[in-house]
């Protein structure tokens, strides 16, 4: 079955089992620099380069490494060299009415033009309190949440959504054809200094690499991850790429709330696809054939928001501190770990990983090097810290030299 990266684009390797070599650690302004050195010389121009690089590199800083440059080769290499992404596009301006822009992307890679488009959008927030831009002729973008966040970096609360093109991953609860795809959301505000709050989120109940994770460490599927073509709850994780099983929405079954999560996957379609007129899944063509996962991630539609709250009424920022600071303040159940809001735990690995160095599997640290980056190693010393467990992509600062 396929998944939510481009055509042709394997799944995630396995991690790490027991007894295999531990990650190697490189610094992180190295990993930076090595990586958008390699996506100039692919075609795009040095600042862009840099910017995508800033955006690729973000899923490793903040332990979203399923996002991050495990996918330089096996996705956005590709993507480039196939045509599919355009090195040299330059958006095109359908319409500008001032707060409100329409772009066509053009096939812009969209690890740069995605965080162009919220730059836009906040410029126009900056002057009009609000900037909205919708997006067509878009292509991968990686974490929602490194986009979103930048409009927070600016005192702004900023919005991503995101569908999958006219790629068809799942299905409509009681529906027998695959119709959506992961359709990812995510929502940056200030928050705490250094912690802003960053909700990066499928409205699938997981992302496919989840399942397979699973599947590779003998590990049943939570009930509602999975179910088979009569609706009935899979717990053989493999089941997922046999065809055997069809992935979850947010919410569970039908039963416990899934088409809550399939009426928000719905929500992302719309505004971010059928609004620009971007391509979509759901098309008579989903219908014909087995209904089984297809179509491509080409022609991606994405709406990006910001939101100036300075100029719709002064103490927004004080009462942000407050709420997001009560949040940090719940007591945690007996023996739990600290209460945390999405974005925290990711600043806080982000950090680890500046100091530390950014964990690297053997294998891609292997397959980067045979790609002519220049990673030397660092020394163990902080290898516990900077391994850190992963996460959803969260909130990152400056990159250290």
């Amino acid at each position: 079955m396929t998944s939510t990266l481009p055509e042709g684009a394997a799944p995630p390797a396995p991690g790490p089992a027991s007894g295999e070599e531990s990650p190697v650690l490189v610094r992180y302004g190295t990993l930076l620099d090595e990586t958008a050195a390699y996506l100039a010389k692919l075609g795009l121009p040095e600042s862009r380069a840099r910017l995508a690089a800033e955006a690729l590199c973000y899923g490793d800083l903040t332990g979203m490494d399923s996002h991050g440059v495990f996918n330089l080769d096996r996705l956005y290499r590709p993507l480039l060299e196939s045509g599919r992404a355009d090195p040299a596009a330059e958006p095109l301006v359908l319409r500008d009415l001032g707060p409100c822009v329409a772009l066509d992307h053009r096939r812009a890679l969209g690890l740069w033009a995605a965080s162009e488009a919220m730059d836009l959008a906040a410029d126009r927030a900056a002057r009009c309190g609000i900037g909205l831009v919708s997006v067509r002729g878009a292509t991968h973008f990686g974490c929602a949440g490194v986009h979103a966040r930048r409009a927070a970096e600016r005192g702004m609360i900023g919005l991503v959504a995101s569908n999958c093109g006219g790629q068809r991953i799942a299905r409509p609860p009681l529906g027998a054809a695959a119709l959506l795809g992961t359709n990812p959301l995510s929502v940056a505000a200030p928050a705490l200094p250094g912690r802003p709050f960053v909700l990066d989120m499928s409205t699938t109940v997981v992302p496919t690499g989840r399942i397979r994770t699973a599947a590779r460490d003998g590990r049943e599927a939570p009930e509602g991850w999975l179910t088979d073509d009569a609706g009935h709850p899979v717990r053989d994780a493999a089941a997922y790429d046999r065809g055997e099983a069809w992935l979850g929405w947010l919410g569970g079954t039908p039963a416990t709330g899934a088409f809550k999560g399939f009426g928000l996957g719905l929500a992302v379609e719309l505004l971010a696809a059928v609004l620009p007129g971007a391509a979509t899944g759901p098309v008579p063509a989903a219908l014909e054939g087995d209904g089984r996962p297809g179509g491509r991630d080409d022609d991606i539609g994405f709406l990006v928001l910001a939101i100036a709250p300075d100029t719709l009424r002064d103490g927004f920022d004080e009462d942000a501190r407050e709420m997001f600071g009560t949040i940090l303040d719940c007591p945690p159940q007996p023996g739990g770990e600290p209460v945390r809001y999405p974005g925290h735990p990711e600043a806080e690995r982000a950090e680890t990983r500046r100091t530390s160095g950014v964990p690297l599997p053997t294998a891609l640290h292997a397959e980067l090097t045979a790609l002519g980056l220049r990673l030397p190693a660092l020394e163990a010393a902080g290898a516990t810290g900077a391994a850190g467990a992963g996460g959803a992509a969260g909130a990152v600062g400056e990159a250290a030299r």
